[in-house]
């Protein structure tokens, strides 16, 4: 009598719903790493560190590059230096621990399978997040990713990359920064003073936006909300209450200090290149 068992191809999914929160840091640093990386390698790839929240969310907080050979065919990771890094992140917060990697690049490609593997064996359920150093849409495209197994029965056959939710937690600062390094060429970093100017110029678009609004509500344009206003009120009242001399002098006294600050440090930047260059006169003679 034939048997009426089928064998079912079919995708396990994770346990746990999972998602990303990634850090400012974290970004910087592959960036670096990358700008950083030898003459032959087309990508990078290293450890991201974290935490997994109670909610799940995985928590990245900081990476380092691991150094590595790729193929078609394999990839050679440096597994000792992985360690020993992981080492000494930890001796400094030992509360970070392994989350993930990393890669630069647009997407998945054909040797993440087997990196992914190995990260598997370090945590449960690792993150892969790709950074797309190459502005292949005109800006960084930052994304991440986790594995569902595919079985055939009881044999696991594959590993297929699904894309979780990412948020990036930046602060105004943060996101400033950020945002400069997003453009696909930039002809220099800005000053404080120049830092300073855009931030004012966003400030009062903002503030322009908001009297469009309440003037919109004011004249019956638009239907008012509840939730705006109380959010106008709160961020009134939490404006301290300073006269305009007050203001100005507060404004002068930080601009002064920090031009203070910039000619200590170009003092310094001279003095260890004098320096410098008389260790090396002292030595040639």
């Amino acid at each position: 009598m034939a048997s009426n068992e089928q064998t079912v191809l079919q995708f396990v999914p994770s346990a746990t719903s999972v998602s990303a929160r990634v850090h400012p840091l974290v970004i910087f640093n592959i960036c670096d790493c990358y700008v950083r990386r030898p003459d032959q390698a087309d990508r990078i790839i290293g450890t991201l560190l974290g935490s997994v929240l109670p909610d799940g969310t995985v928590d990245v907080r900081n990476a380092y590059a691991v150094p590595h050979n790729e193929s078609s065919d394999q990839v050679a990771l440096d597994i000792d230096y992985h360690h020993n890094m992981l080492s000494s992140h930890q001796k400094v917060n030992p509360k970070e621990v392994i989350v993930g990697w990393f890669s630069t690049g647009f997407g998945v490609t054909g040797g993440s399978a087997l990196i992914h593997e190995f990260y598997s064996r370090e945590v449960t359920t690792p993150v892969h997040l790709t950074v797309d150093t190459g502005f292949k849409n005109g800006e960084t495209n930052i994304k991440a990713f986790v594995t569902n197994n595919l079985s055939l029965g009881d044999q696991q056959l594959a590993a297929q990359f699904q894309e979780i939710p990412l948020d990036l937690r930046m602060l105004e600062a943060e996101r400033i920064g950020y945002d400069l390094l997003k453009p696909t060429n930039v002809d220099k970093l800005p000053n404080d003073l120049e830092g300073m100017e855009a931030s004012m110029e966003r400030l009062l678009a903002l503030i322009d936006d908001a009297y469009k609004y309440v003037d919109d509500v004011v004249e019956g344009r638009i239907a008012p909300d509840s939730k705006v206003g109380r959010f106008i009120l709160d961020t009134v009242a939490s404006l301290p209450k300073l006269s305009p001399q007050a203001f100005d002098k507060l404004v002068n006294d930080n601009l002064q200090d920090q031009l203070l600050l910039l000619y200590l440090s170009s003092i310094t930047r001279t003095q260890l290149g004098l320096a410098e260059k008389l260790n090396t006169a002292a030595q040639i003679i």
